[in-house]
């Protein structure tokens, strides 16, 4: 069979041979349909993801869509492991999967599953998030941040503020369910007065970027605040921006302010997969909008070379 396959950390994978692999007890050998290029995914190419295993070679990809050898199309999510989704065949543990309706879309599946469960699992399984309460997603204009913004509505949040650099695309999330935008530009006094204005009573932040840019949006909304006593939950997803953040000891002591993670490790395996089958069924259901564009398997390079952040790329073997 062929497969993508990463035989260096740092380049990109190459379309050739590989072996089929051998499912095990427990496992399926299943035809891949679809697959998600994930930021996950090219970090976990690269080896920089902290869940990585440090062998090569490596078939990257974390989840996909696949027939198995009974005939049924299942959404599957793999363990770390150097078998992966990118390639003609791989083998799954079937309790880590769900069977899909034929008449699902399974390009649309594999695009928005692994960016939409960040936001889901996140108001779902991180925090006690009510209907009513007020959300900033940061972050909002990256395809992980668009759908958050759908999922926060979707959950019945009252207020969703959007904040994100890319103008164009920020101006396109209140059709999606925000209710205020924010544009982070490139004069951090300036955006972190108006950020601090406009989410300064947020119950939930749901933050994909880390670093600096965190830091001063995390001061900037805690100086705003009319109640510092008010809780206040930021939930660290992501992080384009930088992987460490130079919160101040005042923040915490200041405010009812909870930082928490959400990722693998923080939610265990079990917590993800009881999602799966009602976030399936909003995105088979056209509830969530997902910009996706399907490449062959064999153009796995370029693929790779492309960084539209508003499709989220899925390899067809």
């Amino acid at each position: 069979m062929h497969a993508a396959v990463v035989t260096t950390f740092g380049a990109a994978p190459r379309y050739q041979e590989f072996p089929v692999p051998v499912p095990a007890d427990g496992e399926m050998l299943v035809h891949v349909v679809a697959a998600g290029l994930h930021p996950r995914v090219r970090s976990q190419a690269d080896g920089s993801h902290y869940t990585s295993i440090d062998e090569l070679p490596l078939v990257p990809g974390i989840d996909g869509v696949g027939r198995g050898v009974d005939g049924r199309l299942r959404y599957f999510v793999l363990p770390d492991t150097t078998m992966g989704a990118m390639a003609e065949q791989t083998v799954i543990d079937v309790r880590r999967s769900l069977v899909l309706p034929d008449t699902v879309d399974p390009v649309a599946v594999a695009a928005a599953m692994n960016p939409a469960m960040s936001s889901w699992v996140a108001l779902r399984q991180r925090v006690s998030f009510q209907p009513g309460q007020d959300v900033l997603v940061l972050g909002a204009t990256g395809n992980a941040g668009q759908l958050a913004v759908q999922i926060a509505k979707l959950a019945g949040a009252n207020h969703v503020i959007a904040a994100g650099r890319h103008p164009d695309r920020l101006a396109a999330l209140p059709a999606l369910g925000a209710t205020a935008t924010v544009l982070l530009d490139g004069n951090a006094d300036d955006t972190a007065g108006r950020l601090g204005k406009a989410a300064a009573d947020v119950d939930v932040v749901l933050d994909y970027l880390w670093g600096d840019p965190a830091a001063a949006a995390m001061i900037a909304v805690l100086t705003e605040r009319a109640d510092r006593s008010r809780p206040l939950t930021w939930i660290q997803i992501g992080s384009v921006a930088g992987r460490t953040a130079p919160v101040p000891s005042a923040a915490l002591r200041s405010a009812r302010l909870a930082i928490v993670g959400s990722g693998q490790g923080s939610v265990g395996a079990q917590e993800y997969l009881a999602e799966l089958p009602a976030l399936i069924a909003e995105i088979a259901a056209g509830t969530l909008k997902v910009g996706a564009r399907a490449m062959p398997l064999a153009d796995v390079e370029r693929a790779w070379a492309t960084t539209d952040a508003t499709q989220r790329i899925v390899l067809t073997p």
